[in-house]
C-alpha cells in the first residue's frame, strides 16, 4: 500500500512524495547542492510520471542552476516528452521557454545550443531556428562555431531560400575560406552561376589555396573554363576571353582544351565567326599534336554543325538562293579545312621543331603543283634552320631548293642558290662537301664541262688559312679541301675530261693530304697502269701501303702482288720474294692464306718446288685454325703432285698432330686410305690403331665401320681380334666416370630399374653398384649384337674386290696358306667367320666388391 504523505514545510505545501522517496529526500536535506545526490534521486524517479519528474529536476536546478548535468539531462527528457506529439501542440512552446531559461545560464555549451537548433528545425520554425543559431554564433566563443556551422549550413540548404543562404554561406567563408569549394557547388545548385564563377576565379589565382577534394589548380581551372564557356548568358560579371587567354599562358601543356572552352563559349554567345577565328589561332599556335587533334576536331564538328543547322533552317523556311550561296560557301569552307589537314599538322610540327629538315621536304611536297608557296617554303626554311641544331641533313635543303629551279630551267637562279649555299657554315664538312659537288653536277648534267672543273677546282684549293678536318673550332669553308668526296669527284672528271698530267696531279695530292682509301690507290695505279706507266703504278701501291695497316691494306697488298706477277713474271723473282715477305710480316690469320697461295703459286712457276713448299709448310702455321684443314689439303695436294705421294707422309703426320679432332679424323682415314692403295698394310692399321683414340664408338661409328671393312679385306683373325679389342678398350676410356655412368643410366633406364630413393635405406653403395653391373650387361648385349654371324670356315686372306659369293667359294676350298692354330683353342673360335668374333665373358672377382659382395 503506497502512502502519500505532504511534506510539512509552510513554503511548499503542492510538494507530495511516498514512502519510498523518504530516503532521498532526507538525503537531499542533508546534502540539498550535491549533483550526485539530485542525479540518484532522479535516475530513481525515471518511472514517475512525468509533472513529477519535471518537478524534481525544477527543484534540483533552483538550487543548482548553474549545473550543465541537469540541464542536459532535463533538456533531453523535456524533449522526448514532446517527441511523438504535434508541432503545433502548446507543450513544444513550453520546451523552448525551459530552454530559453537554460540558455540564461548554459550560454556558453555548444551541445545545449546544436539540441535546441536541431529541435527547432524538427518543429519547422524558420525564422526563428535562424535568430537562435545566430544567437548561438554570438554566445559562444570563435574557437567553437566550428562546430555549429555544418548544422547551420545544412539547416540553410534544406530550404529553398538561397538569399538566405548565400548571406550565411559568406560569414561561413570568412571563418573558414577553404571550404570555398562547398559554396561553389551550392551556388551551381541554386543557380546563381554568375557569384559561382567569381568565386572560382577567385579561388583558381589564390596560390595558397588547398583543395579539401584534392583537386589540382589546372582541375580548378578547367572546371572555370566549363562554367564561363557553358553559360555565357549567366555569367556577366567576368572577362572570359581574358581569363581563358590567362589559362593559355599558364598551362602550356593542356592548350587544346583550353582553346575549345574559348571557342564554345564564343559559340553558346552566337558569335559565330568569332568562334571560327579562335578555332584558326588555336591551330596556328597549338604546338602538340594531341592539342592539334583536339582543337582540329572541335573545329571541324563545329564547321558540321554549322551547315547540318543551315540545311535545317533552309528547309523549313523555304528559302532558296540566298541560302544555297551561304550553304555551299559554309561546304566549301568545311572542304578547306578538311584539306589544309596535313599542311596544318606539318605546321605544328615544325613549331615543336623547326630545325627538323625532314618535316620541311614534306611542307614542300604538300605544296606540290604551287610554285609559289614551294619557293616560299624553300626560303623560309633556308633562313630557319640551324646548321647546328638541325635534324638530318641541312644542305639538301639547298640542293633540292637549286634542283627546283633547274628542273624549272631556272639554271641562274639554281647556281645563285647553290653559291649561297657555299658560304653556309654548316655543322659538318659533308655538307658542303655535298653541295659542293652538287655544283659540279649541275654543270655536268647541262655539258659545262669546264665549269664543273674550275669549281671543283675551286673547292679542293688551299685556302688561306689550313685547318684540320675534324677542328670544329674552325668553319668547314677552311676544312673543305681535305673532303674526299670532292677529291674523288674531281679524279673522276680528270680521268674522264683532264690530261694526264692533271690527274696525276689530283691523285698525287689526295696522297698527300692522305685522305685516300684503299680504293682511291687502287684507282689511281690503274690509271698509270692503263697509260703505261707500270713503275709509276707500283710506286703507287707503294704509297698506298705505307698510309694504312691491316686490315686496311689487305687489298693494296693484293692487287700490287698480282699486278706485279702477271707483269714481270720470274723475271724480277727476288723483287718479289721481297715483296711477299714485306707483305706477310706483320699480316693477320685471317688474310694470310691468300697472300700465301699467292706467294706458293709464284714459286712453282718461276721459283722452286722446296721454296714452294716452304711456303705452303709456312701458311699451315700463319693461317687461322679454322683454314688450317684446308691449307694441308693444298699442301698435300702440291706434294702429291710434285714430289710424288710418300713425300706427303710427313704432311699427314704434322696435319694430325696440329688439327682438331675432328679434322684430325679425316686426315687419318685418308692417310691410311693413301697407305692401303701403296699396299702398307701395316702402316694402314698403325694409322687406324693411332686414330682410335679420338674416336668414341658411341658418336663415330663410321671410323669404326671403315676399319672393320678395311681388316676384312686385309686382316685375320689376329688383327680382327685386336681391332675389337682396342674398341673396347676406347669404349672403357670415354665411360671412365662414374657419375657420368650413374646419370646416363638413370636418365636410360630410370623408369626400369628405379631410382635410388626407390630402395631401402641404407643401401645406397649397393644400389649404384646394382645400376653399374646392370649397364655392363647391357653394354656386354650390345656388343653381341655387334658380332657378325658364325662361318663354318676360317679366316681367309681374300681379294679387296672379291664379291660374297666368290669368299663363300673360298670359304669351301683349302687354303694353302692356311694358319694353324694351337690345338688348345677353342672349336668355337676356329668356327667364326672372317667378319665375326666370339666375345668371352669372365666373372668378375669377389675382391673386387669387397664388403659390398654379398656372401
Amino acid at each position: 500500500m503506497v502512502v502519500m504523505a505532504r511534506l510539512s514545510r509552510p513554503e511548499r505545501p503542492d510538494l507530495v512524495f511516498e514512502e519510498e522517496d523518504l530516503p532521498y529526500e532526507e538525503e537531499i536535506m542533508r546534502n540539498q547542492f550535491s549533483v550526485k545526490c539530485w542525479l540518484r534521486y532522479i535516475e530513481f524517479k525515471q518511472g514517475a510520471p512525468k509533472p513529477r519528474l519535471n518537478q524534481l529536476y525544477e527543484r534540483a536546478l533552483k538550487l543548482l542552476p548553474c549545473s550543465y548535468k541537469l540541464w542536459y539531462r532535463y533538456l533531453k527528457a523535456r524533449r522526448a516528452q514532446v517527441k511523438h506529439r504535434c508541432v503545433t501542440d502548446p507543450a513544444y512552446e513550453d520546451v523552448n521557454n525551459c530552454h530559453e531559461r537554460a540558455f540564461v545560464f548554459m550560454h556558453k555549451m555548444p551541445r545545449l545550443w546544436l539540441d535546441y537548433c536541431q529541435f527547432l528545425m524538427d518543429q519547422g520554425r524558420v525564422t526563428h531556428t535562424r535568430r537562435t543559431f545566430d544567437r548561438a554564433l554570438r554566445a559562444l566563443p570563435i574557437t567553437q562555431h566550428s562546430r555549429i556551422w555544418p548544422l547551420y549550413l545544412r539547416f540553410l540548404r534544406s530550404h529553398p531560400l538561397p538569399e538566405t543562404a548565400v548571406r550565411g554561406y559568406r560569414r561561413f567563408l570568412k571563418l573558414s575560406p577553404e571550404s570555398a569549394e562547398e559554396y561553389i557547388e551550392y551556388l551551381k545548385s541554386s543557380d546563381r552561376l554568375d557569384e559561382a564563377a567569381q568565386r572560382l576565379a577567385t579561388v583558381v589565382n589564390d596560390e595558397r589555396f588547398v583543395s579539401k577534394a584534392g583537386k589540382s589548380n589546372y582541375q580548378l581551372w578547367h572546371e572555370l573554363c566549363d562554367l564561363i564557356s557553358q553559360n555565357p548568358d549567366k555569367v556577366q560579371s567576368l572577362n572570359v576571353d581574358a581569363i581563358i587567354r590567362g589559362g593559355l599562358t599558364r598551362f602550356t601543356d593542356q592548350l587544346g582544351k583550353l582553346w575549345c572552352s574559348l571557342a564554345d563559349y564564343y559559340i553558346r554567345s552566337g558569335h559565330f565567326e568569332k568562334a571560327r577565328d579562335v578555332y584558326e589561332e588555336a591551330i596556328r599556335t597549338v604546338m602538340t599534336v594531341r592539342d592539334f587533334t583536339q582543337v582540329f576536331d572541335s573545329y571541324a564538328q563545329f564547321e558540321e554543325s554549322m551547315i547540318a543547322a543551315k540545311m535545317e533552317t533552309a528547309s523549313e523556311l523555304g528559302r532558296e538562293e540566298e541560302d544555297d550561296v551561304d550553304l555551299e560557301l559554309r561546304l566549301a569552307r568545311f572542304e578547306q579545312l578538311i584539306g589544309r589537314r596535313p599542311l596544318l599538322l606539318n605546321s605544328v610540327l615544325l613549331r615543336q621543331n623547326p630545325h627538323h629538315v625532314h618535316e620541311w621536304h614534306k611542307r614542300v611536297a604538300l605544296h606540290q603543283g604551287r610554285p609559289r608557296e614551294i619557293i616560299n617554303t624553300y626560303t623560309e626554311a633556308v633562313q630557319t634552320v640551324d646548321p647546328f641544331k638541325a635534324t638530318g641533313k641541312p644542305h639538301t635543303l639547298w640542293v633540292a631548293f637549286a634542283k627546283f629551279y633547274e628542273d624549272n630551267g631556272q639554271l641562274d637562279d639554281a647556281r645563285i642558290i647553290l653559291e649561297k649555299a657555299t658560304k653556309v657554315s654548316f655543322k659538318q664538312v659533308d655538307d658542303l662537301a655535298s653541295v659542293w659537288c652538287e655544283c659540279g653536277e649541275l654543270e655536268l648534267r647541262h655539258e659545262n664541262y669546264d665549269q664543273a672543273l674550275r669549281l671543283l677546282r675551286k673547292a679542293t684549293a688551299l685556302p688561306a688559312r689550313r685547318a684540320e678536318y675534324f677542328d670544329g673550332s674552325e668553319p668547314v669553308q677552311n676544312r673543305v679541301y681535305k673532303s674526299l668526296k670532292v677529291w674523288s669527284l674531281l679524279a673522276d672528271l680528270e680521268e674522264s675530261l683532264g690530261t694526264f698530267q692533271s690527274t696525276k696531279a689530283v691523285y698525287d695530292r689526295i696522297l698527300d693530304l692522305r685522305i685516300a682509301t684503299p680504293q682511291i690507290v687502287i684507282n689511281y695505279a690503274v690509271f698509270l697502269e692503263e697509260h703505261k706507266y707500270f713503275e709509276e703504278s707500283f710506286k703507287a701501291y707503294e704509297r698506298g701501303i705505307s698510309l694504312f695497316k691491316w686490315p686496311n691494306v689487305s687489298d693494296i697488298w693484293s692487287t700490287y702482288l698480282t699486278k706485279f706477277i702477271a707483269r714481270y713474271g720470274g723475271r724480277k723473282l727476288e723483287r718479289a720474294r721481297d715483296l711477299f715477305e714485306q707483305a706477310l710480316d706483320g699480316c693477320p690469320p685471317k688474310y694470310a692464306k691468300t697472300l700465301y697461295l699467292l706467294y706458293a703459286q709464284l714459286e712453282e712457276e718461276w721459283g722452286l718446288a722446296r721454296h714452294a713448299m716452304a711456303v705452303y709448310e709456312r701458311a699451315t702455321r700463319a693461317v687461322e685454325p679454322a683454314q688450317q684443314y684446308d691449307m694441308f689439303n693444298i699442301y698435300i695436294k702440291r706434294a702429291a703432285e710434285i714430289y710424288g705421294v710418300t713425300h706427303t707422309r710427313s704432311i699427314y703426320q704434322k696435319a694430325i698432330e696440329v688439327l682438331s679432332d675432328e679434322h684430325a679424323r679425316e686426315m687419318c682415314l685418308r692417310f691410311a686410305d693413301m697407305e692401303c692403295r701403296l699396299g702398307e698394310i701395316d702402316r694402314a692399321r698403325a694409322i687406324y690403331s693411332f686414330c682410335s683414340q679420338i674416336c668414341d664408338p658411341r658418336t663415330t661409328g663410321a671410323f669404326w665401320q671403315t676399319w672393320k671393312d678395311f681388316e676384312v679385306r686385309h686382316g685375320n683373325e689376329d688383327t680382327i681380334r685386336e681391332m675389337l679389342r682396342i674398341r673396347r678398350s676406347v669404349q672403357a676410356t670415354y665411360n671412365t666416370q662414374v657419375n657420368f655412368m650413374a646419370s646416363q643410366m638413370l636418365k636410360v633406364s630410370g623408369s626400369a630399374t628405379g631410382t635410388v630413393s626407390d630402395l631401402a635405406p641404407g643401401q645406397s653403395g649397393m644400389d649404384d653398384m646394382k645400376l653399374l653391373e646392370q649397364r655392363a650387361e647391357q653394354l656386354a648385349a650390345e656388343a653381341e649384337r655387334d658380332q657378325p654371324p658364325r662361318a663354318q670356315s676360317k679366316i681367309l686372306f681374300v681379294r679387296s674386290d672379291a664379291s660374297r659369293e666368290e669368299l663363300a667359294e673360298l670359304a669351301q676350298q683349302a687354303n694353302p696358306e692356311e694358319i694353324e692354330l694351337g690345338e688348345d683353342e677353342d672349336e668355337d673360335e676356329m668356327d667364326l667367320e672372317p667378319n665375326e668374333v666370339r666375345l668371352e665373358q669372365q666373372s668378375v672377382p669377389a675382391a673386387v666388391f669387397g664388403s659390398l659382395k654379398e656372401d
